[in-house]
């Protein structure tokens, strides 16, 4: 058991020490921007835009559903346009930046563990140094930078999209008035709803992306050190979205 913790207390040392290397080496890799620069569009488009099926997808039934869970919970106590509070101030605030993060997590931050775990063990990433390119700014820098511009717009339509399904559903099911809906929807409202959700998304991109990339530049032992890798990407950046939005709730609210 001692040998055991001991083991366990070098691996976390050890762990912290590249996590620090790995940021120093980053920060310096943002000088070369004629390297980045040329990769930042396609990743963008990588991450932000081929993610935008799933995340709307997602919001969609989350509109849904949080119209008629807010319709069965005000039933005789609250009146019904108080609905459109609910949507809007859930979507805004919480389950539209961090239900997307999740989903994302799995997409985005596994895709970029397997594809840079897949370059490590092949020894592609040696040979790009080997060819006086360096790493940090040619895989890590694009995708941290992709993720932490992409998240903020993915959000932004997911929540629009949530919106627009509680009203739909609202509209359909509860047999409120549009006037209603939009009527509980401004009644609370405050910018700061707005810019903190998007903030939030922000800090969840770059948080995936960095996760993803430490790890699967990390990564030894072949497709099983892979697997072990995108595992533990998807695991750790849902570990810590739900961390970072405890913590903005706390600082920001």
């Amino acid at each position: 058991m001692i040998a055991s913790i001991g083991r366990r207390a070098v691996e976390a040392v050890s762990a912290a020490g590249r996590w620090g290397f790995f940021v120093a080496d980053l920060g310096r890799a943002a000088a070369d921007v004629g390297t980045w620069s040329r990769l930042l569009v396609g990743q963008m488009r990588r991450i932000g835009v081929d993610s935008l099926p799933v995340a709307v997808f997602i919001a969609a039934f989350t509109g849904v559903v949080l119209a008629l869970q807010a319709s069965y919970t005000f039933t005789g106590a609250v009146p019904l346009y108080f609905v459109g509070t609910l949507v809007g101030k859930t979507m805004m605030l919480e389950l539209g930046p961090v239900l997307t993060g999740l989903a994302l997590a799995g997409r985005v931050g596994a895709t970029m563990a397997a594809e840079l775990g897949t370059m490590k063990v092949t020894e592609q990433v040696d040979a790009l140094e080997t060819l006086a390119y360096d790493p940090q700014s040619y895989l890590v820098l694009p995708r941290v930078l992709a993720a932490t511009l992409m998240f903020p717009v993915i959000v932004a339509l997911a929540i629009l999209t949530g919106i627009c399904t509680g009203w739909l559903t609202s509209l359909e099911l509860l047999h409120l008035s549009t006037a209603e809906f939009v009527k509980g929807l401004k009644l609370f409202y405050l910018f700061k709803d707005t810019w903190y959700g998007l903030f939030k998304s922000a800090t969840f991109g770059c948080t995936i992306a960095l996760v993803g990339c430490w790890i699967g530049l990390g990564t030894y032992g072949g497709a099983e050190g892979v697997g072990r890798s995108t595992m533990r990407t998807v695991v750790y950046s849902a570990v810590l979205i739900l961390m970072l939005d405890a913590f903005w709730a706390v600082v920001l609210l």
